[in-house]
Protein backbone atom coordinates (compact mmCIF):
# COMPACT_ATOMS: atom_id res chain seq x y z
CA UNK A 1 0.00 0.00 0.00
CA UNK A 2 1.27 3.48 -0.91
CA UNK A 3 0.36 6.62 1.03
CA UNK A 4 1.14 10.23 0.20
CA UNK A 5 1.44 12.27 3.40
CA UNK A 6 2.22 15.89 4.20
CA UNK A 7 4.94 16.77 6.72
CA UNK A 8 2.42 16.49 9.58
CA UNK A 9 1.43 12.95 8.58
CA UNK A 10 -1.91 13.86 7.00
CA UNK A 11 -3.02 11.86 3.96
CA UNK A 12 -3.06 13.95 0.76
CA UNK A 13 -5.64 13.70 -2.03
CA UNK A 14 -4.81 12.42 -5.54
CA UNK A 15 -2.67 14.83 -7.54
CA UNK A 16 -1.13 16.56 -4.51
CA UNK A 17 2.62 16.13 -4.01
CA UNK A 18 3.84 14.86 -0.66
CA UNK A 19 6.06 12.32 1.05
CA UNK A 20 5.78 8.79 -0.33
CA UNK A 21 5.24 6.11 2.33
CA UNK A 22 5.03 2.37 1.70
CA UNK A 23 3.27 -0.16 3.90
CA UNK A 24 5.79 -2.54 5.41
CA UNK A 25 4.57 -5.81 6.91
CA UNK A 26 7.87 -7.57 6.28
CA UNK A 27 11.23 -7.27 8.03
CA UNK A 28 11.77 -3.94 9.78
CA UNK A 29 13.35 -1.26 7.61
CA UNK A 30 16.30 0.51 9.16
CA UNK A 31 19.24 2.68 8.18
CA UNK A 32 22.64 1.18 8.96
CA UNK A 33 23.88 2.50 12.33
CA UNK A 34 21.49 5.49 12.22
CA UNK A 35 18.67 5.03 14.71
CA UNK A 36 17.51 8.66 14.48
CA UNK A 37 17.14 8.48 10.69
CA UNK A 38 15.36 5.13 11.01
CA UNK A 39 12.89 6.54 13.55
CA UNK A 40 12.21 9.61 11.38
CA UNK A 41 11.44 7.38 8.37
CA UNK A 42 8.60 5.50 10.10
CA UNK A 43 4.95 6.35 10.66
CA UNK A 44 3.39 3.27 12.19
CA UNK A 45 3.77 0.39 9.74
CA UNK A 46 4.60 2.84 6.93
CA UNK A 47 8.11 3.83 5.93
CA UNK A 48 9.62 6.43 3.61
CA UNK A 49 13.03 6.54 1.96
CA UNK A 50 12.79 10.25 1.16
CA UNK A 51 10.92 10.30 -2.14
CA UNK A 52 8.24 12.87 -2.92
CA UNK A 53 5.47 12.20 -5.39
CA UNK A 54 1.74 11.86 -5.86
CA UNK A 55 -0.94 9.31 -6.66
CA UNK A 56 -3.26 9.94 -9.60
CA UNK A 57 -7.01 9.28 -9.51
CA UNK A 58 -6.38 5.63 -10.51
CA UNK A 59 -3.84 5.09 -7.72
CA UNK A 60 -0.73 5.14 -9.92
CA UNK A 61 2.35 6.55 -8.20
CA UNK A 62 4.34 9.36 -9.85
CA UNK A 63 7.69 10.22 -8.28
CA UNK A 64 8.79 13.86 -8.48
CA UNK A 65 12.17 13.90 -6.75
CA UNK A 66 14.03 13.20 -3.53
CA UNK A 67 12.92 15.37 -0.61
CA UNK A 68 16.54 16.32 0.11
CA UNK A 69 16.89 17.68 -3.44
CA UNK A 70 13.81 19.90 -3.21
CA UNK A 71 14.38 23.64 -3.56
CA UNK A 72 12.22 25.92 -1.40
CA UNK A 73 12.07 29.41 -2.86
CA UNK A 74 9.74 31.95 -1.30
CA UNK A 75 7.85 29.14 0.40
CA UNK A 76 7.24 27.27 -2.88
CA UNK A 77 8.47 23.69 -3.32
CA UNK A 78 10.41 23.23 -6.56
CA UNK A 79 11.53 19.81 -7.76
CA UNK A 80 14.88 19.84 -9.64
CA UNK A 81 14.16 16.61 -11.54
CA UNK A 82 11.23 18.33 -13.26
CA UNK A 83 13.46 21.19 -14.41
CA UNK A 84 16.26 18.83 -15.46
CA UNK A 85 13.83 16.85 -17.62
CA UNK A 86 13.12 20.02 -19.61
CA UNK A 87 16.69 21.35 -19.82
CA UNK A 88 18.09 18.04 -21.10
CA UNK A 89 15.84 18.42 -24.16
CA UNK A 90 17.78 21.50 -25.32
CA UNK A 91 19.90 20.45 -28.31
CA UNK A 92 23.09 21.96 -26.85
CA UNK A 93 22.75 20.38 -23.38
CA UNK A 94 24.54 17.04 -22.89
CA UNK A 95 23.95 16.81 -19.14
CA UNK A 96 22.46 19.02 -16.44
CA UNK A 97 22.13 19.33 -12.68
CA UNK A 98 19.64 21.61 -10.93
CA UNK A 99 19.72 22.51 -7.23
CA UNK A 100 19.04 25.32 -4.80
CA UNK A 101 21.57 27.98 -3.84
CA UNK A 102 21.26 30.65 -1.13
CA UNK A 103 19.08 33.68 -1.79
CA UNK A 104 18.78 36.19 1.06
CA UNK A 105 15.28 37.26 0.05
CA UNK A 106 13.69 33.95 -1.03
CA UNK A 107 15.69 31.40 1.00
CA UNK A 108 16.87 29.56 -2.10
CA UNK A 109 16.92 30.11 -5.83
CA UNK A 110 17.16 27.65 -8.69
CA UNK A 111 20.64 27.13 -10.17
CA UNK A 112 21.43 24.97 -13.20
CA UNK A 113 24.86 23.60 -14.07
CA UNK A 114 25.04 22.51 -17.69
CA UNK A 115 27.50 20.29 -19.52
CA UNK A 116 27.27 21.49 -23.13
CA UNK A 117 27.35 19.06 -26.03
CA UNK A 118 30.63 18.74 -27.89
CA UNK A 119 31.19 21.80 -30.06
CA UNK A 120 28.80 24.08 -28.15
CA UNK A 121 30.39 27.21 -26.72
CA UNK A 122 29.66 27.69 -23.02
CA UNK A 123 28.94 31.28 -22.04
CA UNK A 124 26.36 34.03 -21.75
CA UNK A 125 24.89 33.40 -25.21
CA UNK A 126 24.26 29.71 -24.54
CA UNK A 127 22.91 30.49 -21.04
CA UNK A 128 20.44 33.00 -22.51
CA UNK A 129 19.39 30.47 -25.17
CA UNK A 130 18.79 27.76 -22.55
CA UNK A 131 16.74 30.16 -20.40
CA UNK A 132 14.63 31.16 -23.43
CA UNK A 133 14.09 27.45 -24.10
CA UNK A 134 12.54 27.14 -20.62
CA UNK A 135 9.90 29.78 -21.31
CA UNK A 136 6.54 28.17 -21.92
CA UNK A 137 7.90 24.75 -20.90
CA UNK A 138 7.75 25.37 -17.15
CA UNK A 139 6.34 27.88 -14.69
CA UNK A 140 8.40 31.08 -14.48
CA UNK A 141 9.32 30.49 -10.83
CA UNK A 142 10.96 27.18 -11.84
CA UNK A 143 13.21 28.70 -14.51
CA UNK A 144 16.80 28.80 -13.21
CA UNK A 145 17.91 32.22 -12.04
CA UNK A 146 21.40 31.46 -13.34
CA UNK A 147 23.32 28.86 -15.32
CA UNK A 148 26.92 27.77 -14.90
CA UNK A 149 28.82 25.47 -17.23
CA UNK A 150 31.14 22.53 -16.60
CA UNK A 151 33.05 20.55 -19.21
CA UNK A 152 31.82 17.36 -17.50
CA UNK A 153 29.49 16.94 -14.54
CA UNK A 154 30.97 14.91 -11.66
CA UNK A 155 29.75 11.32 -11.48
CA UNK A 156 30.79 8.33 -9.41
CA UNK A 157 31.97 5.02 -10.86
CA UNK A 158 28.39 3.81 -11.28
CA UNK A 159 27.38 6.98 -13.15
CA UNK A 160 25.46 8.61 -10.29
CA UNK A 161 25.64 12.40 -10.39
CA UNK A 162 27.48 13.99 -7.46
CA UNK A 163 25.23 17.02 -7.02
CA UNK A 164 26.80 17.69 -3.64
CA UNK A 165 30.14 18.48 -5.32
CA UNK A 166 28.37 21.07 -7.45
CA UNK A 167 26.10 22.47 -4.72
CA UNK A 168 28.43 22.65 -1.71
CA UNK A 169 30.63 25.56 -2.88
CA UNK A 170 27.54 27.81 -3.06
CA UNK A 171 26.65 26.94 0.55
CA UNK A 172 30.19 27.32 1.96
CA UNK A 173 29.99 29.23 5.24
CA UNK A 174 26.18 29.12 5.27
CA UNK A 175 23.65 26.76 6.72
CA UNK A 176 20.86 25.51 4.59
CA UNK A 177 17.98 27.10 6.49
CA UNK A 178 15.31 25.11 4.69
Amino acid sequence: EVLILDDDGNRLPPGQVGNVYLGNDGPAFEYFKDGAKTAAAHRGRYVTVGDVGYLDEDGYLFLCDRKTEMVISGGVNIYPAEIESVLILHPKVADVAVFGIPNDEWGEEVKAVVEPVSGAVAGEELAADVLRFCEGRMARYKIPRSIDFEAALPRDESGKLWKRKLRDPYWAGRERAI
